[in-house]
């Protein structure tokens, strides 16, 4: 069974500029905050919300899982945004996540080749279905071997709803904090989903430069 959704928002402390220019803002989404505003009018706060309050022509470009921390990057004007959701679909944008996953992952680095797909009686989970699912692929490095946990580089291809969470479940070791997919053991090892998007590389909108942006890893 799925965890209630008690939404309780990080406080606003105001944004974690990363960048901005006359064509994309660059932030630190904090763990904990939705990316966009739920159903619900309790759901109100999110990431969103809070930049176009201080950017009101600021548009959304994509998105990061509630429990994600790390960097998100808008459009400041509507040709930014199609030149970066192009970007996105094509595939142009490199993402680079870190995780502390359960045990020891003994490789020192491979790829994951996991189709997904929803879990629909249980949404929003999703599952590895290799009949029906979508291709996601996911590259992966190990940093650093802890005590009972692997600290790894995530390099996702595709961008598959939850695709990081799963792959790392499917492998045997489940994102330590994660109350979605995780034993309840490996969900009280940590105080949140231990996943931050920790770099995000671009061609910037205005001339084509590849620019890339990172958010200090806070676990």
């Amino acid at each position: 069974m799925l965890p209630q959704f008690n939404y309780s928002p990080p406080p606003d402390i105001g944004l974690q500029v990363l960048h901005r220019d006359q064509h994309v803002l660059l932030v630190d989404k904090p763990s904990g905050l939705l990316s966009v505003p739920g159903k619900s009018s309790h759901h109100a706060d999110c990431l969103e919300a809070r930049v176009k309050a201080e950017f009101p022509q600021a548009l959304l470009v994509h998105r990061l899982d509630l429990d994600t921390s790390g960097v998100m990057v808008f459009a400041m004007n509507t040709a930014a945004q199609r030149h970066l959701g192009l970007q996105f679909e094509r595939r142009h944008i490199e993402k680079r996540y870190v995780a502390r996953v359960a045990g020891a992952v003994l490789t020192a680095s491979g790829q994951i080749n996991l189709p997904l797909i929803c879990d629909w009686p249980n949404r929003p989970l999703q599952k590895v279905d290799w009949t029906t699912g979508k291709a996601a692929q996911t590259s992966f490095s190990v940093l650093a071997r802890e005590h009972d946990a692997s600290r790894i580089a995530l390099y996702p291809k595709t961008g598959r709803t939850h695709q990081l969470r799963v792959h790392c479940l499917a492998i045997g070791h489940p994102i330590l904090g994660d109350s979605f997919y995780a034993p309840a053991e490996i969900v009280s090892r940590a105080p949140r989903l231990q996943l931050h998007a920790e770099s995000l590389s671009l061609f910037h909108p205005d001339g084509g430069r590849r620019l890339s942006f990172s958010a200090t890893l806070p676990f």
